[in-house]
């Protein structure tokens, strides 16, 4: 009977390591007058993609220049466009380390007028091809998603909901 538990288990605990799923939240936020962005990236995956990205071994965990190097990465790979695909220069807020995440924040004054967002994130995707980078976008207390591949360029987004 252990046997039969191990084996069901196993397949689970190994897919548990690498997810290869990364979520940013693209925020609204009316009290701030910012349209803010957190990056959430597993740890897990992060270390794993570290030894590709800066060529050696990096410690994502306790190593304060790696942390600021991913997050610098994430930040030229994430890119939003506003509705006539002019760039929208997101500035730096920080990043943490937080339990099995590690957090990028990037910030900028709400654009006015704004009707709708051209979104790139290709974090990750240069190693894994399988990487999926989630974006949600929250406004009004509603939530829109995009789920980019790969092979997605720049994705459009009605923001006016």
């Amino acid at each position: 009977m252990l046997a039969i538990a191990l084996i069901v288990l196993t397949p689970l605990s190994v897919n548990a390591h690498q997810q290869k799923e990364a979520y940013s939240t693209v925020l609204f936020n009316d009290r701030t007058g910012n349209l803010e962005v957190a990056h959430r990236f597993y740890i897990h995956d992060t270390e794993h993609a570290l030894s590709h990205l800066f060529s050696g071994k990096a410690d994502i965990i306790s190593d304060p220049v790696t942390q600021q190097k991913f997050a610098e990465y994430i930040q030229h790979k994430f890119r939003l466009l506003n509705q006539d695909k002019a760039l929208l220069e997101l500035g730096s807020v920080g990043y943490e380390v937080e339990g099995k995440f590690f957090w990028v924040y990037q910030e900028i004054p709400q654009p006015e007028n704004l009707t709708a967002l051209f979104i790139q994130m290709q974090a990750l995707q240069e190693i894994w091809p399988g990487q999926i980078n989630q974006v949600n976008v929250e406004r009004n207390g509603k939530t829109k998603a995009v789920r980019i591949n790969k092979d997605d360029e720049w994705l459009k987004l009605p923001v006016n909901f």
